[in-house]
């Protein structure tokens, strides 16, 4: 929300001098965070001009320029190059001269272009910082200034030495999307005096007024969505009638387009005091205007333009243009208008509607239909339930002043009764308690009172919020007001005695190893989003029964397009793979730690429990039985060089190999030998270059090669190979007593053997035939070679593997070792097939 000082002055007492930044300052004492300070960025020499003339010299690139000659109340006309066609002889400029600053740190200064010596600028008010506008230069007399001659200060005319506060309003501020929200703040933090801009007479309602019905059969949770509903007649309007300047520097200044006289009015209204208001044009309307949900198929075309269709929870204002039910929809309550009823250029008489709309309905319709406005962000953090009338009622009063002399003012109609603030029950030291300072009642009533609470008890305080504070609910919300109003830095710190440790789990310990253990094998750790889109399960290739496709879906998710909590890491992590590569970095090898999430059917809801007290046994049984299954994953992903390319040899790209070492690795770390055998079929890896890992017959992860298909619909570079692993079956299969082995101090015996067999035989089940049959002896057995060609036979392969056998007690003599081999190479012939290669 953006404050214009000038403005802010009118609702509370700025003391002379005060800039933007020292408002700012005192703004975040109460807790509104500064997001920027804007104005005050042009510096003079800026002034007014007249056009004395002008010669049109096209040029040869098709752009026509004008050489001007402009009276800036100096003896000499100055020759200026202007490129805008906007304006002719006698007209009323805005000039700047050499020496002078725009905002941006943009100097000016006089320079030859177009064949001519350029003497300063003539400003668009883009250029000044004023709007959006740039297909033209500003003609001061359509800005309302009549009475200026040529050489007057533009800086001070235009408001260009005014400065404006722009504050970051949370959720639970809605109150302060207005000045008058910024001025109650700003009073608060210094106790300048506050002078409330919604302290008006406002005309009783009359049973003559436009007739309106609150027709809401489906509130949302018992909740109304439209309790209250305004609407004031203003007929008469001269459509030729403009907003005054004044009133379009400040909305400029709030960061919005002036439009018309009666959008800039509702809008100027809205910012003053905080309430959303639509104008309709009212002899486009038809009684009566009927507040209801949406029936199926309906639709809206609203004032952007764009037809949509509307969900069952939408709330709609209607009318019946035909003389039957509702039918037309005239807007998306509390969002947008309806282009059927929009005040256009030839619009004399007006309906203001300003109502009261439910903040959860306003909130979901803004999100079902991906439109965030002005009024709906203000309405989602709640409206003051009181001001309706006085919103419309301003609007009114500004249209009868500068909408011309036949402006007639028609009778009220106000129907339906929004609910005052809440009503809390609260011990008076509650808050003392709560924050850790010994306030006396007095003290809290004194800041309750002030942020417009009424306050009545002793002991035990009855405290009525304000109608502009509806996020004050509970004991502990006025708690915090007490405590931002005295001052978060009279709080003292108090470090907290840390109790004795109990040290890390084993489940801690496993996590921390194993990201230590990944890192130094050279991988980077990442963090992801862990929020997915149904599109991931589709380019991995899942079959529709793959449990993985089972995901949970969030209520209220960051985005529409990712609306889901992923079920494994490998569908997060290489969304940070494209992005790196996509970068230039295709040498990658990344993993990530972290929890998937596995809902199951049947789950039971979780319910809402109150949050004023512990939940109770049965209430938190219910909470732990709805949480899905959160195992913990990791998971790597490896593309590109493995091996970089130097003095010392060609480099290796990273395959296959590369995953299942580096899932090996993990079970290694957390001292598991696991069992590797080929899975022929699970996306998103490559058949036949996927292994499958097992600890004890259970399943805990997969490592390869990703499918062409799968890296090709992702975008990430070809052979790209990818591990992941569940640690939850780690470290159920961990943390026992490690038995030492005893370190034999005789000399190691070699045996290399070369075994062919057939190319479906897996080399990991010839390795494991070779351990069984070596017997008590044997120390390692590693495949170090496989060999596919002549004089091999086609459909066949050679796997060499090195045998290394040593006893505990003795050196082992030829025959010993031999033996041991044989009987190793007589197991795995049995078992696999294989065949000494001679």
């Amino acid at each position: 929300m953006r404050a214009p000082l000038t403005w802010l002055a009118e609702y509370v007492d700025l003391p002379a001098g005060t800039t933007a930044l020292a408002v700012a300052a005192d703004l975040v004492k109460v807790g509104l965070e500064e997001e920027a300070v804007h104005g005050g960025g042009v510096t003079g020499p800026l002034v007014v001009g007249r056009v004395l003339e002008f010669t049109p010299e096209p040029q040869k690139n098709g752009k026509t320029i004008r050489w001007c000659s402009i009276d800036v109340g100096e003896p000499e006309p100055r020759g200026i190059v202007c490129g805008a066609g906007n304006f002719a002889k006698d007209d009323l400029v805005v000039v700047c001269l050499p020496g002078a600053v725009l905002p941006g740190g943009f100097k000016i200064a006089a320079r030859k272009t177009y064949g001519h010596k350029s003497d300063g600028m003539i400003c668009s008010s883009l250029e000044l910082g004023l709007g959006e506008d740039h297909d033209g230069i500003i003609r001061l007399t359509e800005w309302g200034f009549d009475d200026v001659k040529p050489g007057d200060d533009a800086i001070a005319l235009l408001g260009l030495d005014e400065e404006t506060v722009e504050v970051n309003v949370t959720p639970d501020r809605g109150y302060c999307f207005s000045l008058r929200g910024i001025a109650r703040e700003y009073s608060h933090a210094t106790g300048a005096e506050f002078t409330d801009p919604a302290l008006i007479k406002v005309p009783a309602a009359d049973t003559n007024g436009f007739e309106v019905v609150l027709d809401d059969r489906a509130p949302i949770n018992g909740v109304l969505g439209g309790d209250r509903f305004v609407a004031r007649i203003v007929k008469n309007v001269d459509p030729a009638a403009t907003s005054p300047r004044w009133m379009q520097r400040r909305l400029e200044q709030a960061g919005m387009r002036p439009i018309s006289l009666a959008v800039d009015v509702t809008n100027y209204v809205m910012l003053a005091v905080g309430h959303p208001l639509h104008a309709f044009d009212l002899d486009l309307l038809a009684a009566p205007i009927v507040v209801r949900r949406a029936a199926p198929k309906e639709k809206l075309t609203t004032l952007d333009g764009v037809e949509r269709k509307l969900h069952p929870e939408d709330l709609l204002v209607t009318d019946s243009p035909d003389g039957e039910s509702a039918t037309r929809v005239l807007s998306l309550a509390g969002v947008m208008g309806g282009a059927d009823t929009e005040v256009s250029a030839t619009t004399t008489n007006l309906l203001i509607e300003a109502a009261h709309w439910d903040p959860i309905t306003v909130a979901r319709t803004m999100r079902r239909h991906k439109l965030s406005t002005e009024a709906g962000k203000r309405y989602e953090r709640g409206v003051d339930t009181q001001l309706a009338d006085v919103a419309a009622e301003l609007t009114v009063r500004l249209l009868v002043e500068y909408g011309g002399d036949r402006v007639e003012v028609g009778a009220v109609t106000d129907v339906g009764e929004a609910a005052p603030g809440a009503t809390i029950e609260m011990a008076a030291d509650f808050p003392g308690r709560i924050v850790g300072v010994d306030w006396t009642r007095e003290q809290v009533v004194e800041n309750l009172t002030a942020i417009g609470c009424e306050v009545s008890g002793d002991d035990v305080l009855t405290v009525r919020a304000p109608s502009w504070r509806p996020d004050l609910t509970v004991g502990v919300d006025l708690a915090e007001e007490v405590a931002r109003l005295r001052g978060y830095d009279q709080i003292p710190s108090v470090l907290p005695i840390a109790p004795a440790g109990t040290g890390l789990t084993h489940g801690q310990r496993v996590r921390r190893s194993v990201a230590r253990a990944l890192a130094e094998h050279g991988a980077v750790e990442v963090l992801t989003y862990p929020f997915i889109g149904a599109a991931i399960h589709d380019a991995f290739g899942l079959a529709q029964d793959d449990p993985r496709r089972t995901a949970l879906k969030l209520a209220n998710p960051l985005s529409d397009e990712q609306p889901y909590l992923r079920t494994s890491v490998l569908a997060t992590l290489v969304d940070a793979v494209k992005r790196n590569v996509s970068r230039g970095f295709t040498d990658l090898a990344v993993y990530e730690i972290g929890s998937v999430t596995r809902p199951a059917g049947g789950a039971p809801k979780a319910g809402h429990p109150d949050v004023r007290q512990r939940p109770s046994v049965q209430e938190l049984a219910q909470l732990n039985a709805a949480i899905p299954h959160q195992p913990l994953h990791a998971a790597i992903v490896l593309t590109g060089q493995r091996e970089l390319p130097g003095w010392d040899g060609a480099g290796r790209a990273a395959d296959w190999s590369d995953a299942l070492e580096a899932a090996l690795l993990v079970a290694r770390t957390v001292h598991v030998t696991p069992t590797v055998t080929k899975d022929e079929n699970h996306a998103p890896w490559h058949p036949g270059r996927c292994a499958r890992l097992e600890i004890d017959g259970k399943l805990f992860g997969h490592a390869g090669e990703l499918h062409p298909k799968v890296v090709a619909a992702l975008g990430l570079p070809p052979r790209t190979v990818a591990a992941e692993i569940d640690l939850d079956v780690l470290i159920e299969a961990s943390g026992g007593i490690v038995a030492a082995q005893p370190i034999s101090t005789f000399p190691l015996a070699k045996e290399d053997v070369a075994l062919v067999v057939k190319d479906e035989v897996p080399s990991g089940d010839v390795q494991s035939a070779l351990a069984a049959g070596a017997g008590e002896l044997l120390e390692s057995v590693r495949l170090f070679d496989v060999y596919a060609q002549a004089p091999i036979e086609e459909g066949h392969k050679s796997l060499a593997f090195a045998l290394r056998f040593r006893a505990p007690d003795r050196t082992l003599t030829a025959e010993e070792t031999a033996s041991a081999r044989d009987a190793a190479v007589a197991a795995a012939a049995e078992r696999t097939g294989a065949v000494q290669r001679s």
